[in-house]
């Protein structure tokens, strides 16, 4: 994958083959059991590594802040407000490391996607559908995952024209890590990829 040159970005890019169809496989009790807050995990938030996500999302303009705050601080209040519910077996796992680690994570099904695919500062007028209601984010100046068709990722709200469903079988996962915390970024790629 291409990534455009950012000064505070550091990120960590893989990408997953299951066995089966989404659909077949249950996340198991341990793993819904990382979705809460408290729970005992490798990792442990920290403040410094969230000032500086939302620094790295304020360079190309964006303002992260508001329904706009990158995804790993909704994850943190969404458990302790105990809505932070099981979603699939690769949702979870994502979820679970982002809300521990501190780093917003994209999942996207590759097959719903067309490569090449690149990071890259979204231009301005930029938007993309995020949920099934037809909710809209407003992309521009945020830094995003694009594919040939335009962006389908970011750290804020992932697209959901490729976001994961029942018959995924292969996806690709971005964790948006930052300058300075890349040793945060190293530990949460392994664990991400021990869960998975």
């Amino acid at each position: 994958m291409h990534v455009d040159a950012h000064p505070l970005l550091r990120a960590a890019v893989f990408t997953t083959t299951l066995p089966a169809p989404l659909a077949t496989s249950q996340s198991p009790a341990w793993l819904t059991a990382l979705l809460a807050a408290d729970a005992e995990a490798p990792m442990t938030r920290d403040e410094d590594a969230r000032a500086a996500i939302r620094d790295m999302l304020r360079h190309g303009g964006y303002k992260p802040t508001g329904r706009g705050k990158p995804a790993s601080e909704y994850l943190v209040r969404a458990s302790g407000e105990g809505a932070l519910q099981p979603i699939n077996l690769v949702v979870d796992a994502c979820n679970a490391v982002s809300l521990h680690s501190g780093l917003p994570i994209s999942v996207i099904d590759i097959d719903r996607a067309t490569p090449p695919f690149r990071i890259g500062v979204a231009p301005p007028d930029s938007s993309y559908v995020f949920n099934a209601s037809g909710h809209e984010i407003d992309l521009a100046g945020l830094l995003c995952v694009f594919d040939a068709d335009g962006p389908c990722g970011n750290a804020v709200k992932d697209s959901q024209r490729t976001k994961t469903h029942d018959g995924t079988t292969r996806t690709l996962s971005v964790i948006w890590g930052t300058v300075g915390h890349e040793e945060r970024l190293k530990q949460a790629t392994l664990w991400y990829q021990d869960i998975l």
